[in-house]
């Protein structure tokens, strides 16, 4: 009897003994995870969430209003598309909005007071002093990998089928950090560039400008031909020359705004002889009149004033939110104008322009982070992978059906109310009202939405035009510096740029001279500039070997 009762204990003994190495065999056999993706938990990931979600809970939105509304709703309680967000998720959103221009600014006193919001809509990657990690180590924000892992499997399915995309979302250490702005296309990837009055330079016997000297005799004619007082004009919030990151004008002279790479050399274009030429051109034309005498406080709605009373017949912008914005505008004042896209300008005809506007299929703008504040993050997780859901990305892009869009043979296809807006709003106006296919946000773009928003040939044309440049050689993908060089990287960069935006103002409004580039040179450099590219450098190669 002993003997058989010791055999039995043993037996038992053996059994435990095996499962305990099969249940610490590395996790191998029992991983929930996404494996390669890096979002392991021992939590079983849920599946799909049904919408509406039954809560009574209501969570905190921070985030700007789309430019494309300012003057048309004061608050984002007023736009339809935010009402039935919050209808098709279940989820109630309390808003607040910084003042237009002001979302840096505004943010700084937010992180100051403590007092934060569950979701921040926010550039954490480009805005943010540090980057994302820097946000979620100084915990402002929440590192998403088990969130995402557990409780997004829309976002989380996403990313499994797109590795390219998934690592530019992440951190170099693996971090998810927001909700991302995803363009579903190439298509969708370039919208941005040069527009003039057509039918100006028709009037005026001008083919289409393609060298800076083209520009130059341009612009003259518009002044001295047409009457234009600001002849050329763009968006100087929050800084000089807002769009001058894509590289127009500047490109010309084998620069942009922002840091590039070139034969596998990080350069920052401001510290580059491209630069001072660049300046040197502007401050010719704005001393000849040739530039809007107005400039260092342009916004868009003085732009918009500027295209609309005919003051203007240059500027640069978006084919929704300028060309489409814009020709309404126009042709109120002219009913024979016309806006054109025209090619990035370069030096030499013939010559590829070096530089112009082609994100890649991630941007950063319009994500979505949650803070860690955040009363319910599992809450906040699950009504933001709404925009990642079937339903999610027709009401993203097209709205809701049957009042913003229909489905003719399987095509959701806009209604008249955005297209042909009974309140005389451009479509780009009217869209942002019912979706926000026409700009970003936590969602996957899709194609269609383009296709009908540049509803007019020369929109089509225009992103055609934009397309043909080097940009993707030269742009840099999405990298982050690491949080131990984020401070410093977020101080060097605080002080060079602050730089930048002065010696651009003084130099073009004329108040210093061109040569004085080279004294902001020195000042870049005893700011530690080449420590920012060193730890750029080092942020590229770990990119490349994510």
């Amino acid at each position: 009897m002993r003997k058989r009762l010791l055999a039995s204990m043993l037996a038992v003994i053996m059994l435990a003994s095996l499962l305990a190495a099969c249940s610490s065999n590395g996790g191998k056999e029992q991983n929930t995870g996404t494996g390669k993706n890096g979002n392991g938990g021992t939590e079983q990931a849920e599946g799909p969430t049904t919408y509406p979600i039954q809560t009574d809970k209501k969570i905190s939105y921070w985030g700007e209003i789309n430019g494309n509304l300012i003057g048309v709703k004061a608050s984002h309680q007023e736009v339809p598309f935010f009402q039935e967000w919050q209808k098709k998720t279940g989820v109630s959103l309390d808003f607040t909005a910084p003042p237009t221009g002001q979302a840096k600014e505004s943010l700084n006193v937010l992180l100051a007071s403590g007092d934060l919001p569950d979701l921040i809509e926010y550039n954490f990657l480009g805005d943010f002093p540090g980057g994302p990690e820097k946000a979620i180590a100084d915990g402002y924000i929440l590192k998403l990998n088990d969130l995402i892992d557990k409780h997004a499997p829309n976002l989380k399915k996403f990313l499994q089928d797109n590795p390219e995309i998934d690592k530019m979302v992440k951190t170099d250490n693996g971090s998810y950090y927001a909700f991302p702005f995803i363009r579903g296309d190439e298509y969708l990837r370039v919208f941005q560039g040069p527009i003039i009055r057509q039918d100006w330079l028709d009037e005026l016997g001008l083919p289409v400008p393609e060298t800076i000297d083209d520009w130059t005799a341009m612009l003259t004619a518009f002044k001295e031909k047409k009457g234009a007082a600001a002849p050329l004009t763009f968006n100087s919030k929050p800084r000089f020359f807002n769009d001058s990151g894509n590289g127009a004008f500047m490109g010309a002279f084998g620069v942009t705004r922002g840091f590039y790479q070139e034969d596998g050399v990080v350069k920052f274009g401001p510290a580059e002889s491209g630069f001072k030429e660049y300046l040197s051109q502007f401050q010719q034309w704005y001393k000849a009149g040739l530039i809007d005498k107005n400039i260092a406080t342009a916004d868009t709605k003085a732009v918009d004033g500027n295209m609309a009373s005919g003051a203007t017949g240059a500027s640069v912008g978006n084919a929704g939110g300028g060309i489409g914005k814009w020709q309404p505008l126009v042709e109120a004042n002219n009913p024979k104008a016309v806006l054109v896209g025209a090619p990035y300008p370069v030096l030499n005809k013939g010559e590829v322009p070096k530089f112009g506007q082609k994100h890649q299929a991630y941007a950063s703008e319009g994500t979505v982070a949650i803070s860690s504040k955040a009363a319910d993050p599992v809450l906040a997780v699950k009504m933001l992978d709404f925009g990642y859901s079937e339903e999610g990305r027709m009401f993203f892009n097209f709205g809701t059906e049957g009042v913003s869009y229909n489905l003719e043979d399987g095509y959701p296809k806009y209604t008249d109310l955005l297209m042909k807006n009974p309140d005389k709003l451009a479509p780009a106006q009217a869209i942002s009202l019912y979706a926000r296919g026409s700009y970003n946000g936590p969602f996957i773009q899709d194609k269609r939405y383009a296709e009908q928003f540049f509803a007019l040939q020369t929109q089509r044309d225009a992103v055609v035009t934009w397309g043909k440049t080097d940009a993707a050689k030269y742009n840099l993908p999405p990298i982050t510096p690491t949080p131990e060089e984020s401070s410093e990287y977020a101080t060097i960069m605080n002080d060079i740029n602050t730089l930048v935006d002065e010696m651009s103002l003084k130099i073009v409004l004329g108040s210093e001279p061109v040569d004085a580039f080279d004294s902001y040179i020195a000042k870049m450099k005893q700011l530690k500039l080449d420590r920012a590219i060193e730890i750029q450098t080092a942020a590229l190669e770990r990119y490349n070997n994510r």
